[in-house]
């Protein structure tokens, strides 16, 4: 076997590496894009209303149209005093509560202490007043909430106290909202 015939078996190894490390590359890249593309599929089934749509009815008062997500709730992002949240919608809460690090985030200061009812039993929790809440084009001021210590969801209980001011539709899985 001659210095040509390494050479040849040299290269074609060479060619046979590099072959695999590229199949390996395409397997990695075809792995990451499945990962983002069910990522935001299981994202929406959580909250399937991230961007929240709004018209206006032809009485001319602000509508928004929410989807029921696969556990039976209605989920949606919004602000409060302008910062992004996720609100999930309570009709059994009184007002507005989230815990104390997403309050320090929007800006919601800690007023009187109160005893609150929750699922979980009472829990001490703070009073607050919320500058601007927002779902969709409906924005609401001045609106009551409390700061739960016992709150450990990342999403804002969306209770009565902003819920109260609107007409409620419920059909099938939507739920509109009327200013």
């Amino acid at each position: 076997m001659g210095q040509n015939d390494n050479r040849q078996a040299s290269d074609a190894g060479s060619t046979r590496g590099m072959g695999r490390g590229m199949a390996v590359v395409a397997w990695l890249v075809l792995l990451g894009m499945l990962t983002v593309f069910f990522q935001g599929k299981l994202a929406d089934q959580q909250n399937p209303n991230r961007d929240v749509y709004s018209t206006r009815a032809e009485d001319g008062r602000v509508e928004v149209v929410l989807q029921r997500n696969r556990m039976g709730h209605y989920v949606a992002d919004g602000s409060i005093n302008g910062v992004a949240v996720t609100f999930l919608l309570d009709t059994g809460a009184t007002g507005v509560a989230m815990s104390p690090g997403l309050a320090q985030q929007v800006g919601a200061p800690r007023g009187q202490a109160v005893m609150t009812r929750t699922a979980n039993g009472n829990v001490e929790g703070y009073l607050t007043r919320l500058r601007s809440v927002q779902l969709g084009a409906i924005e609401q001021n001045n609106v009551r909430a409390s700061v739960a210590p016992g709150l450990a969801i990342d999403e804002v209980l969306l209770g009565m106290s902003f819920l109260k001011n609107l007409e409620m539709i419920q059909r099938g899985e939507t739920l509109t909202l009327r200013q």
